[in-house]
């Protein structure tokens, strides 16, 4: 019987996407162990995990929730593994797109499938529409510019999300994370001209050129209560792109903090 394979990392994505599985094959980088049961595995030993992979009778294989670039040890890769070193190495000094679909490349190189979130759990992908709340005219237009924002960064591979307050981009995400980019915000508030004015949009999506199979933008409940805390009027993402998480939990406490959410 084929099984489906959940390459996870932590968050809350894995168990999500778990729930939608029928006996699902569970493993994780080591270091980044998500919040279920599952097995581990290294980079340095690609090669016996693919093995691994083909012992349970998995033929799919999808990514689901965080995970940094791990430190290799050059004396741990095993001989069958050695070979990829070049590839491998090369992938974890390139960008966050190129790394990814260099991981994906190896997978299907040994003959395993890589699907999305979209195709298994269609669900956690809103379509367009208005989940909860409604943007004001200056909202659509501080969306509108933060969409061009994100568009823009995409080809330099820098981040998924950005900040825009009455048409000024107060902040973009980066490396550390959307948490941290919101947090940023809340620290900086002053920074909008009219106090009384537009309090700004949270935008996310994919790159424009990404591979929608794995790094697919998420948001959440906590997500929401951080857009909130920075004094947002809203979140807008591209429908389509974006996982949504625990959805009922995000437009309850979007409706109790007074935040929009929108798929665009």
């Amino acid at each position: 019987m084929s099984r489906t394979a959940i390459i996870a990392g932590q968050g809350a994505l894995a168990p999500a996407v778990a729930a939608m599985l029928d006996d699902p094959v569970i493993a994780a980088l080591d270091g980044f162990a998500p919040p279920l049961p599952h097995q581990s595995f290294r980079l340095e030993r690609l090669v016996p995990f693919f093995d691994w992979l083909s012992e349970q009778g998995v033929e799919r294989v999808t990514f689901a929730g965080a995970v940094r670039r791990p430190r290799l040890d050059p004396e741990a890769f095993d001989p069958r593994t050695a070979s990829l070193v070049p590839r491998i190495l090369g992938a974890m000094q390139s960008g966050d797109d190129a790394a990814l679909r260099e991981v994906i490349a190896l997978f299907e190189e040994w003959g395993f499938t890589v699907v999305g979130t979209p195709e298994i759990a269609p669900d956690l992908v809103p379509a367009a529409g208005m989940l909860c709340g409604e943007p004001t005219a200056g909202d659509i237009s501080d969306a509108d510019c933060a969409a061009r924002i994100v568009a823009g960064l995409g080809g330099l591979d820098i981040g998924q999300g950005a900040v825009v307050a009455q048409g000024l981009c107060l902040a973009v995400e980066t490396l550390p994370g959307t948490a941290a980019m919101l947090d940023f915000v809340a620290r900086h508030r002053d920074m909008r001209p009219r106090p009384n004015g537009p309090r700004g949009v949270f935008w996310k999506a994919p790159k424009p050129d990404q591979d929608r199979r794995i790094d697919l933008p998420s948001l959440g409940p906590d997500t929401v209560d951080e857009a909130a805390r920075a004094g947002l009027a809203g979140i807008a993402w591209q429908a389509g792109g974006v996982i949504l998480l625990d959805r009922e939990q995000a437009v309850e406490r979007a409706r109790a903090a007074g935040v929009f959410l929108w798929a665009r």
